[in-house]
């Protein structure tokens, strides 16, 4: 069997809204999420600015109770989830006809060190009992399974920046060979603690532009200094075509391509030229039965790190040659920062909403274009643009590369 895999659902909480619609809106106007930490004094670390979900509230979606016995990255996906699954109208869930699947990079690192804190200042019998089910990363799938009643394939995708996009990927593949007929696919993190920060700024990974947060993100800028750390989640509803023209689903895009590959080069560095980044856009791109030129938007990857930008743009123009300086490239991450493990759920989400609203949201803080980078990034301002088919990048730390390709629904 080998079904098309549809996207009939989106559901995003991000540092620049707190549901579909205002993250667009937000994204499209060039607004950025990122400003002074709140969730801890960030006095302690070299980083002080990050992208923060304001206002969020679990307990609209969830009972008070269940939120509490839940990490904030399981809260944001559960959330995400439920917002999908409603944008999909589906009323009941087909139970073991659907499955879940929510990458994860670092899990519930807030609780862990929380109860660290109680066994040291308490004794050890006074951990709470939820510590595991709270910390472990898997338990953002197993929540949502849990709620939806979904009985299929439950698990996490864990690669580092790339886990989401992976969870999508795989979910897909999961459709196609008749499996199930429905995913609920998606990343999910929230790390927002003074170990995370200092982890990132010893491998000197994270910008240091504290006076100016609102511009520390800055892909492809020859200024740039590292990325932004980031929290939130989106989660999609894919399905087989079959069972979306079924039950008369308002299709958003069509998932036509994957393609993941590893470096096998360096823990924390891309390959010379973006080796495996390139292969991973080829395989998506052969999967697809597409043509370079057939695609109308890149979502990079994007870091605002000075070699991720570098080796991106390299890779792009290995896979898409002349073609690489007339395709629009835009980062996101300009706006969100880098949501490590839900950073490419979410710019999934992203490149599906571009295609449906014919916008590709801009790179923000693009003022002095570093040499190297020297493709179309769309700076500083969204674009209107007929899209047809967008291409997502998502890279990570361990040499994982992910690619995913959707397209306008144009029927069977």
């Amino acid at each position: 069997m080998n079904s098309r895999v549809v996207v009939t659902g989106i559901g995003m909480v991000t540092p620049v809204g707190l549901d579909v619609s205002s993250t667009w809106q937000n994204l499209i106007n060039g607004e950025s999420g990122v400003d002074v930490i709140t969730q801890f004094d960030p006095a302690i670390t070299e980083t002080k600015i990050a992208a923060e979900v304001k206002g969020f509230d679990p307990t609209q979606y969830i009972d008070r109770k269940e939120a509490r016995h839940m990490d904030r990255f399981v809260q944001l996906a559960v959330v995400s989830a439920l917002q999908a699954v409603n944008h999909a109208g589906i009323k009941d869930i087909p139970s073991q006809e659907t499955g879940v699947i929510i990458g994860c990079g670092l899990g519930g690192l807030t609780t862990l060190l929380g109860q660290y804190e109680v066994m040291k200042e308490k004794g050890a019998d006074r951990v709470s009992p939820f510590l595991i089910p709270m910390m472990i990363p898997d338990m953002a799938s197993g929540q949502v399974s849990i709620m939806l009643g979904a009985k299929g394939p439950n698990f996490c995708t864990a690669s580092a920046c790339a886990s989401g996009s992976d969870a999508i990927g795989t979910s897909y593949e999961i459709i196609k060979r008749g499996r199930v007929s429905v995913m609920i696919a998606g990343g999910a993190e929230s790390v927002m603690t003074p170990i995370a920060f200092a982890g990132f700024n010893s491998a000197r990974a994270l910008s240091i532009r504290n006076n100016e947060p609102k511009k520390a993100s800055r892909p492809f800028d020859a200024e740039r200094d590292g990325f932004i750390i980031g929290e939130g989640a989106a989660v999609l509803v894919l399905e087989s075509l079959e069972h979306a023209e079924k039950r008369g689903a308002n299709i958003l895009a069509e998932l036509v391509g994957y393609g993941a590959t590893s470096d096998a080069f360096h823990i924390t560095q891309p390959a010379a030229g973006g080796e495996g980044g390139a292969r991973a856009m080829a395989t998506a791109l052969k999967e697809a039965g597409l043509e370079p030129s057939q695609i109308d938007y890149i979502n990079a990857h994007g870091t605002s790190t000075p070699l991720n930008d570098k080796n991106e743009t390299m890779a792009i123009k290995t896979v898409f040659k002349d073609y690489a300086y007339k395709v629009p490239v835009s980062s996101t991450k300009s706006m969100t920062g880098h949501l490590l493990g839900a950073a490419g759920s979410v710019e999934a989400a992203i490149s599906i909403l571009a295609i449906q609203n014919g916008v590709i949201p801009p790179t923000m803080n693009l003022t002095n274009p570093d040499p190297e980078c020297d493709l179309d990034y769309v700076p500083n301002t969204s674009r209107k643009a007929a899209l047809s088919t967008v291409l997502s990048n998502v890279f990570g730390f361990g040499g994982h590369n992910s690619t995913l390709i959707f397209r306008r629904f144009e029927g069977r």
